[in-house]
């Protein structure tokens, strides 16, 4: 059997592109968000269409009791996860002062502790195999930050040097760990912006267009099934902008 792809934030967007992307080549994939229920049922669903196995779990990436039963659960009718990918996110956009403190703490939960805490729990899975990859999804602001993105930079810089630090860490254990840190990309996290927000975007980015999910997907893909010496990397996908 192939190696068990594990996906957190995956009924959409993203996650979802990347999960179809390990289905179309039968891996078992287990996939989780921690809100829409009807909507992973579906991605579910749809996953299932390419013939392999597909689990989904209704769980708060934030949460590190939540991610362990899902991990064990996993283990229980899978087996060892192999490929995690950190998808789980949320975007708040609006000066610093501004924001309540209960939504940058949510805001870290879910985009930084959701690696940490998904990356502790299959980690020593892995380290028995000697064997696994660890692809965490981030973006150019964790690399140079973002007015009135504040609290997002700030967990997407954390991402950023746990993927490097943590890289170096388990390479002994044959284990891989690198990051993508998008640009803009064409999901539903976007739908907060204006067209007209959109097309001065569009103008800044040397490619001329937003990234699609379906190319984030195709280098999680790549990274996860090759490149057994790429460890520690942050991979800048943004059509040239930053």
């Amino acid at each position: 059997m192939k190696k068990i792809v594990m996906i957190t934030g995956a009924s959409r967007g993203i996650g979802y592109a990347a999960a179809k992307r390990f289905a179309k080549e039968q891996y078992p994939v287990v996939i989780t968000s921690s809100k829409r229920k009807e909507e992973l049922k579906k991605a579910e669903e749809n996953l299932k269409q390419y013939g392999g196995l597909v689990l989904s779990f209704l769980a708060d990436a934030g949460d590190y009791k939540q991610m362990e039963k899902v991990v064990r659960e996993t283990e229980h009718q899978l087996g060892t996860v192999e490929i995690l990918v950190n998808n789980a996110g949320i975007a708040w956009i609006g000066l610093f002062q501004d924001m309540e403190y209960l939504v940058y703490e949510q805001m870290i939960r879910t985009n930084l502790l959701s690696v940490m805490h998904s990356s502790h729990l299959v980690i020593p899975g892995m380290i028995h195999k000697k064997a696994g990859k660890i692809i965490n999804i981030s973006s150019v602001w964790g690399n140079v930050g973002a007015s009135c993105e504040a609290a997002y930079s700030a967990a997407k810089s954390g991402v950023n040097g746990f993927t490097r630090a943590l890289g170096k860490e388990l390479a002994p254990s044959h284990i891989q760990v690198n990051g993508i840190a998008c640009g803009v990309i064409d999901t539903q996290m976007n739908d907060c912006l204006t067209l007209e927000e959109k097309e001065q975007l569009i103008e800044e980015i040397p490619a001329g267009r937003f990234g699609q999910a379906e190319e984030v997907a195709e280098l999680v893909y790549q990274i996860a099934v090759g490149h057994e010496y790429l460890n520690g990397q942050i991979i800048t996908l943004d059509g040239g902008w930053i």
